[in-house]
């Protein structure tokens, strides 16, 4: 019976409650190590580090949505890129997204480019002639999000993915804004997409998570002896959260869509705002593409303010959205990405981005639309108030 994604996040990939006394919930094998019926004899199950049946099951249920062969499921999103670089060798160069969610290049510099690998950063979203020119003899991957992080660029994934086949490099595609549900990358020719599955996936911001998933068994096979020996794997009861999240992914992703759609057209029409920027607008750039590549505009979206100003007194006013890093969640959270999740990026990557102070992401929850908005109306009353 082929069954719908709504349907595959809420009965997991190859799951047979009848082998566990018809339990509905997935148990939590919450063991460190498993026993051997003899000598040279294996349950299938070793040590945790290695594999757990309880994050096998979220592995297998990922990377089912993914439409990939394998997922690898981590400790942490960064966990999971890092365990990605960790398939490149000193020599290597890579091509990434100028605009990516902050952790991810300071991981690159701090991490990677000691150990030999070389990065360039060019804008995605302008076309492939200036990834091209970005690409020589040394280039092994190409990294991008799409939508970005947090300026919202949309990048072509099939021609990135054809561009970096054509001169035998990986295309990696971080796919945390849209989540499998709407996106699906190795569909378009990506080899690798990585997710912080702190976000959408688990969406209750109560445990943190990250998956590599690949189409490829061979890089697949290289991915899990990486994991198990650098030993960054999901812990049981994580895995479980994760398993319970994404049966509510579905609903989850569509509310939050919607919501982020009305605030989107309402902050339009705010004064305190100057522009707001979401794929889902008619206006954005990357709609029609968004439109040909994924099945929604995820529930994401930046804008700007008149003033600076106006920013610490619209991140105090806030009651219902709070002021926190992360997204993903069933609560609206409200970034102010220059202090937090881009604290780390050099003014003049930020400007070229252009990425200001008066920038602020706006992660869409799940709350009634009318009370979001009436939080959002007191705050600006509050930015008038104060200047």
């Amino acid at each position: 019976m082929s069954l719908s994604i709504e349907s595959r996040c809420i009965h997991l990939e190859g799951d047979d409650p009848a082998a566990r006394y018809g339990a509905i919930s997935f148990p939590i094998y919450q063991t460190a190590t498993f026993a051997h019926p003899a000598l040279g004899e294996s349950t299938g199950y070793d040590y945790s580090r290695v594999q757990n049946p309880t994050r096998q099951q979220l592995e297998k249920t990922v990377a089912a949505l993914e439409q990939g062969t394998d997922a690898v499921a981590f400790s942490t999103g960064m966990a999971a890129i890092l365990a990605v670089m960790e398939l490149f060798a000193p020599g290597d160069h890579i091509v990434t997204e100028a605009d990516l969610y902050g952790g991810t290049p300071r991981l690159f510099h701090t991490v990677s480019e000691p150990r030999g690998i070389t990065f360039t950063t060019v804008n995605f979203s302008d076309g492939t002639a200036q990834v091209a020119a970005a690409i020589h003899p040394e280039t092994k991957a190409l990294y991008i999000e799409t939508p970005t992080n947090p300026m919202m660029r949309v990048t072509d994934i099939r021609k990135a993915a054809e561009l970096a086949h054509a001169h035998g490099a990986l295309l990696i595609v971080d796919n945390t804004f849209l989540s499998p549900y709407l996106q699906n990358p190795l569909t378009l020719g990506a080899d690798i997409v990585v997710h912080s599955g702190t976000k959408y996936l688990s969406g209750h911001n109560d445990t943190l998570a990250g998956f590599a998933v690949v189409k490829d068994a061979a890089l697949a096979a290289r991915l899990r002896e990486i994991s198990k020996t650098i030993g960054a794997n999901l812990a049981p009861f994580d895995a479980w959260l994760l398993l319970r999240g994404i049966q509510t992914l579905a609903v989850r992703m569509d509310r939050a869509e919607e919501n982020a759609m009305a605030l989107a057209q309402w902050l339009k029409t705010r004064p305190e705002v100057t522009r707001v920027i979401y794929p889902g607008l008619p206006e954005h750039p990357g709609h029609a593409l968004m439109k040909q590549q994924a099945r929604g505009f995820g529930a994401m979206l930046t804008f700007e303010v008149r003033d600076k100003r106006e920013v610490p007194v619209l991140l105090k006013a806030v009651r219902l959205i709070r002021f926190a890093e992360s997204l993903g969640g069933t609560e609206s959270l409200l970034t102010y990405p220059i202090t937090q999740t881009h604290a780390d990026v050099p003014p003049e990557v930020l400007a070229a981005n252009g990425l200001t102070d008066r920038i602020l992401r706006l992660s869409v929850g799940i709350e009634n639309i009318n009370d979001l908005r009436t939080d959002l109306e007191q705050a600006f009353a509050a930015v008038q108030a104060a200047l």
